[in-house]
Order: C-alpha cells, then sequence, then structure tokens
C-alpha cells in the first residue's frame, strides 16, 4: 500500500475531531517527508484541516464550517507523557461542564504539578494551575470540582450562592469514598478552600468526615465569600462570611 493509501485508510477510521501529528504515522510508515506531504495534501484537498503547526485533525463538517476538536484533543499532549497522565483540564471549561457556568471560554487551563507559563496556540490561550496532589484518572473529576471551589469568585455569569447550590447538588450524589478521599485531596488546597468544603459537607450533614479539615485551619482567619451563607446555614462555624 502506497504511503498516501495507508494514511487515507488510516485517517477514515479516525473519529471526527480527533488531533494527530505526522509521527503518529512513523510506525508504519518511515518515510517523514512523503508523510508531510500526505497531509499536506489532505488539507488542501479538505479532507483534514491543520489545527496548527505540526497537530492536524479531522474535521466535523456543519453548515457553519468546521468545527474545532474539544479542549481534550487540543492539549492532550499536554496532559499524558510516555502514557502517564501527567495533568487534566480545568477552569473555565469544566467549569461549564459542571453546569455551574453557561459561558465558553478561548482560554483552556491545565492543573500541573509542574507549571510553565502560559502560551498561545491557534486561538486558544493554554494557562497552567498548580496542583500538588498526585494526578491520577480516578482523582481528576474531584481535582477539577476542588479547582472550581478554590476560583469560585472567578467563575464568569454566575453568584457564589448559585455555585454554591450547584456544588451541593453536585458533592450528595458522591459515595463515601469519594468524599472522603475529597477531603484528603482538600488539605493540600488553600486554606478557604477547605473551609468551604467543609460548610459544604456539613451542608449535606457529613459532618463526621470534616474534622481534619476543621483542624486544619486557622481559628481566627475569615473567609471572605459574599452569597455563600445564602446557600449554606454552616458558614458561621468555618468563618466564612
Amino acid at each position: 500500500m502506497k504511503t498516501s493509501e495507508y494514511i487515507s485508510f488510516t485517517i477514515d477510521r479516525l473519529p471526527k475531531g480527533y488531533v494527530f501529528t505526522y509521527a503518529d504515522f512513523f510506525s508504519e510508515v518511515n518515510q517523514k517527508e512523503a508523510v508531510i506531504k500526505a497531509l499536506n495534501r489532505m488539507v488542501a484537498s479538505g479532507k483534514i484541516a491543520k489545527l496548527f503547526k505540526g497537530k492536524y485533525y479531522k474535521p466535523e463538517v456543519t453548515p457553519f464550517g468546521n468545527l474545532q476538536p474539544n479542549q481534550a484533543q487540543v492539549v492532550k499532549d499536554l496532559l499524558e507523557e510516555n502514557g502517564k497522565i501527567t495533568g487534566y483540564l480545568t477552569g473555565y471549561g469544566i467549569y461549564n461542564q459542571l453546569g455551574l457556568t453557561t459561558q465558553v471560554s478561548n482560554i483552556i487551563q491545565i492543573g500541573k504539578n509542574q507549571v510553565r507559563p502560559k502560551f498561545k496556540r491557534e486561538r486558544y490561550t493554554i494557562a497552567f494551575v498548580q496542583q500538588k496532589n498526585t494526578i491520577t484518572k480516578e482523582n481528576i473529576p474531584l481535582l477539577q470540582l476542588l479547582d472550581a471551589i478554590r476560583y469560585i469568585k472567578k467563575i464568569p455569569d454566575t453568584t457564589i450562592e448559585a455555585s454554591c447550590k450547584r456544588f451541593l447538588a453536585i458533592i450528595k450524589n458522591f459515595t463515601d469514598k469519594e468524599i472522603n478521599t475529597l477531603v484528603r485531596l482538600a488539605l493540600k488546597y488553600p486554606p478557604a478552600t477547605r473551609a468551604l468544603l467543609g460548610a459544604l459537607l456539613e451542608q449535606l450533614q457529613q459532618g463526621n468526615t470534616t474534622e481534619a479539615l476543621f483542624k486544619s485551619l486557622n481559628p481566627i482567619t475569615k473567609y471572605k465569600l459574599t452569597g455563600a451563607a445564602k446557600a449554606l446555614s454552616t458558614t458561621e462555624k468555618w468563618n466564612v462570611v
């Protein structure tokens, strides 16, 4: 099978929105220049689209033009390294997925243990948030929720009261194991995050899980989260004002 035929056959089997690079074909076709030329011809014909230098994707065509790949595809090279998870999506895109806001953003935020300066990738700005916990596939949803609690003041087009109500709706469906893990992970977050999580859990009558959070806080420090008390009756104990 010719190089171009092999690449075309492989791309036909990819899902729409899948991002790939010419290096993805090297294990089967060890001809870099031929691969790049074949991909560029496919871009010119409209079979595939170019996301940014060296990265291509199979577009989903609509009456309004090609749909961009989802955020995870755009930055997947920043989320894994040699098959190991090293980062996760957080920030504005996750606030939308969690039902905290209807707004979308061209800023893609990534949680990582080791952060780097933000940079541009076509129409997106890629920014990083430091995560002090070990990142695993299992705990990513909990880290995303904790990040949202941490940056509750920065969630667009909503209020702290509305966000707290949404957090309650999410957490009430957690298993005991998930709640215990959530508390353990929260201990590496700033005090205001720990205080608000404690208030949320006690509102859900999960006070037996919050002792470690309460002991980790300075008893005289107050955390200004205007509106939280409208959604939670437990804020006074946790010095959330």
